[in-house]
Formats: C-alpha cells, structure tokens, sequence
C-alpha cells in the first residue's frame, strides 16, 4: 500500500523509517515548506495514495483532514489539540465517504493505561474520601498543554463515573517523550498510576497499525 506523511518532522521521519515493516511505501512526504496552505494536497500528488497519516499542528490539523477528505483519502489523525472541531471533521469525513481513525495517543501501552484508570475510578467514584488529580510532562516543542493524552485520561474517568474535580497540571521541558499520571489521594492512603514513554517509537507503530486497519474503510474511528 502507498502511504502519505502529512507532517513530516519527527514524528513523520520515524513513520517513514517504520512504514516497511507495516507493507507501506511512502509515496508522498508533505511538511511547511511544500505544503504552505495546503498546497501540496493535490489530486496529482495523491494519486495511487491509499492512507494518509497526518501528524502536523493542532492549527492546521482540521484543514489538512477537509482536504484529505475532499481527495477521497482514508486517513489516521495523532495531531492533537483540534477536538473542539470534532464536529467540522465529522461532517468532512460524512460527506466525503471516507475512514478515519484518531486518537490523541496511538501507544499500545497508553491504551492499555486508559482502560487501568478508567477501572480504578470506576471502582473509586463512591468513595469520596479519595481526591484525584491528573499531571503530563512533554518535550518544551510540544505545542498544546494539557496534552490530548491527559484530557483523554480525565475523560475516561468522567465516564466511568468519577464525578469529583480532578485537579490537572501540565509541564513542558526539554526533550522528555512524554509521562502521563494519575493519582487518587485519602487520609489513608495514596494510589498512584504512571505511564512514561521511552521514545516516540510505540506511537509511530500504532498510527501504522491503524492506517493499515483504516485501508478501505468507511466512517470516523476513534482509538
């Protein structure tokens, strides 16, 4: 399958080194400075395009998703930042007859940590002895804070039926993959659950293992 890098940093050069293992070839790279307003998101240039991953900024996000969608491309979305447009992206993805999977966290491991605090406030919600509170560190580079991860988490615990406040706190520095925690705290005692990525590798392998899952299909998917 033929594979497009909408947002070609980092995070993009790792997908690109990856994408083999994953039955891709990257036919198309698209960053700042070949893909200035959408520039680069042309029929031409998509041609024989199968998934596009788009991994820009939460600025220009949604408009790269209306273009990809207008083109017909199947597409995964790890920008985070931009869920407040859910709904323009919905309707994109809903009129162009496209799949799309996104999430603001791709890591198998943090998956798995949003189901451990999903059941552990679950199983705290009637205890109102228990307070809680949410903390992510990230590289000084990342540009929103709190990240989607951490908004994410206090989701989960939201709907779980964790109904007390959740105090969240946020820290940029340095080159710092990425820690996210929470943390429950009573008179008694103190539960604390902890995720740190290592790199930046287990995310760029779960954005693959969703483009190859979205080749092909319909409708908005939500990891």
């Amino acid at each position: 399958m033929n594979l497009a890098i909408v947002g070609y940093g980092k995070m993009g050069r790792l997908i690109e080194q990856l994408a083999p293992e994953f039955g891709f070839t990257v036919t198309l790279k698209l960053d700042e400075f070949n893909n200035v307003d959408g520039a680069g998101m042309t029929a031409e240039n998509f041609r024989g395009v199968d998934v596009a991953v788009e991994f820009s900024t939460p600025h220009t996000v949604v408009g790269n998703i209306e273009r990809l969608a207008a083109l017909g491309v199947n597409t995964v979305v790890g920008t985070t930042g931009w869920t407040a447009q859910l709904d323009r992206v919905q309707a994109a993805v809903e009129m162009a007859n496209i799949g799309l999977v996104w999430s603001p966290n791709f890591s198998i491991g943090v998956n798995v940590f949003f189901r451990l605090v999903s059941e552990a406030a679950r199983l705290l919600a009637n205890e109102p002895a228990y307070a809680a509170w949410g903390w992510e560190i990230h590289h000084s580079a990342k540009k929103d804070a709190p990240s989607g991860t951490l908004v994410k988490l206090i989701e989960e615990m939201r709907k779980a039926g964790y109904s007390r406040p959740v105090d969240a706190g946020s820290n940029r520095a340095g080159w710092h993959p990425g820690t996210h925690e929470i943390g429950f705290d009573s008179a008694a005692d103190t539960i604390t659950l902890r995720h740190a990525a290592r790199g930046r590798e287990g995310f760029a392998r779960g954005a693959l293992t969703a483009a190859a899952g979205v080749a092909g299909k319909k409708g908005l998917y939500e990891v």
